[in-house]
């Protein structure tokens, strides 16, 4: 645009002898180009260092890439991670100490409240902004949290939030009308850890957006991550065990025969489930096992897999 070619006075005069009508539109021009600049600038200079791998993943969904200083040690483990590969492109923490995080100069850390207390403190010491999640049991507390980090982040991220979570109620609408009026599958979360899922655990939210009864909490009266009452667990009308494996395990699918076996294979060897039909049997369902413990949006896509495993007719 030659009329923004010159020397401030030279643009000066041009401005002052313009038409009326053009000096408005290009001062609206220039006030536009400002302000995207400054916005630009600022969600530019907010560095971010992710500590767990549920704040990785509200992360990848919000920041723009050059906000991301680094993601936690396990965000690229798809076992843990549901968004690993895309995890790959950015610098992980190599361990959990304030020293390696402050190395990459963050201007905010993201912890969770299961964080060590000193790391967190340490971190704060320095000056670095924290944010600490503490919420996230249930879709309302990820949409809480989505809002809280996108205003953190600033420049078009809240409004990355919000069309998110649009999404994921569009998503979760569609989802709740598929499965209306399906009789629920009565599951376990089954592992070798001995320990069984109740309420309040993200195998409790996986099982009321998917058409499952949780006998651990049903029957069992369990909560939290409990141990196995494995006398009592012999009695429970199991249907599927839900089972969790690495989706990127050699030679296995998160949805085929081998994989069921695969994952079968430990149960058969230890009570209860060596004495359960549907581990005799081979009634199970394997979900990849990072949306086992999901605690992010990403959760959703948890829920349309189980949901479609224990109701295929109701999910076509």
């Amino acid at each position: 645009m030659e009329i923004l070619i010159g020397t401030a006075a030279d643009l000066a005069h041009r401005f002052a002898n313009m038409p009326p009508r053009l000096r408005v539109f290009l001062g609206l021009l220039l006030a536009c180009i400002a302000a995207s600049s400054a916005a630009f600038a600022a969600e530019a200079a907010v560095r971010v260092v992710s500590q767990t791998v549920g704040s990785d993943e509200l992360l990848l969904a919000l920041a723009e890439p050059g906000q991301i200083a680094a993601l936690s040690h396990l965000a690229t483990a798809a076992e843990y991670c549901v968004l690993a590969r895309e995890a790959a492109a950015y610098p992980r923490i190599s361990s959990g100490d304030s020293e390696t995080i402050l190395r990459h100069r963050p201007t905010l850390v993201l912890f969770a409240d299961y964080s060590r207390v000193e790391l967190v403190a340490q971190v704060r010491r320095s000056g670095v902004k924290v944010l600490i999640f503490d919420r996230y049991a249930t879709l309302s507390d990820v949409y809480a949290n989505l809002r809280e980090l996108g205003r953190a982040l600033g420049g078009g991220a809240p409004e990355r939030a919000e069309s998110l979570i649009a999404r994921c109620e569009t998503r979760l609408a569609a989802l709740r009308e598929k499965l209306r009026g399906v009789r629920p599958v009565k599951v376990v979360s089954a592992t070798t850890y001995g320990l069984v899922s109740g309420a309040g655990t993200t195998f409790q939210d996986l099982c009321d957006h998917a058409g499952a009864e949780n006998l651990a909490t049903t029957l069992g009266g369990l909560s939290g991550h409990a141990p196995e009452p494995t006398e009592k667990m012999l009695g429970w009308p199991v249907e599927q065990v839900v089972v969790g494996l690495d989706p990127e395990a050699p030679g296995t699918a998160d949805d085929g025969p081998e994989a069921r076996e695969r994952a079968l294979a430990p149960l058969r060897k230890i009570p209860p489930y060596m004495f359960m039909d549907a581990v005799k049997k081979g009634r199970a369902v394997v979900l990849p096992a990072a949306y086992l413990g999901c605690v992010s949006h990403l959760r959703i896509d948890g829920y349309e897999k189980l949901a479609k495993a224990l109701h295929p007719e109701a999910m076509r």
